[in-house]
């Protein structure tokens, strides 16, 4: 049976039933300037590349190469493996390794806060990217609003 021609084709669509393009816009890179800590350098902030989650369609191999191409060289990542399955992410570590990023992963879940050792191991980290010049970039999974 066929719907009335007076009912809009969109009423019957669903996000389940066609697959939604993925995001073709750059991805999004906040520059912090470290300069108020006596520090030269810029931190860079983004979303969580490849991002597939509601409203956000992410192009995984495209975020990486953008990112390779910026010259980032390490990366910290604070979300679990867990969040990076749920957000269609799961292989992400491994794809930054194959591109030749340094991966510095310090899961933390949604909503938490690491503790202090966990705050002192990516502080003394960060430090040693930073001092050595290093093009350095965090991410979780939403994306930042750096106000300086």
């Amino acid at each position: 049976m066929k719907p009335p021609s007076s009912l809009q084709t969109s009423e019957f669509d669903s996000s389940d039933e066609e697959p939604i393009e993925d995001e073709q816009t750059p991805i999004q890179i906040s520059w912090l300037p470290l300069s108020r800590v006596n520090c030269s350098q810029f931190l860079g902030l983004c979303a969580l590349p490849g991002c597939k989650f509601k409203d956000i369609r992410r192009n995984i191999q495209k975020d990486t190469e953008e990112l390779k191409n910026y010259g980032i060289q390490d990366i910290f990542v604070f979300c679990t493996r867990g969040e990076l399955s749920k957000y269609r992410v799961p292989n992400l570590l491994n794809l930054y390794q194959q591109h030749g990023i340094i991966t510095h992963h310090h899961p933390i879940p949604d909503g938490g806060t690491p503790d202090i050792a966990s705050c002192c191991e990516i502080m003394e980290a960060l430090a040693v990217c930073l001092k050595n010049n290093r093009k350095t970039l965090i991410h979780s999974r939403l994306s930042p609003t750096v106000s300086v």
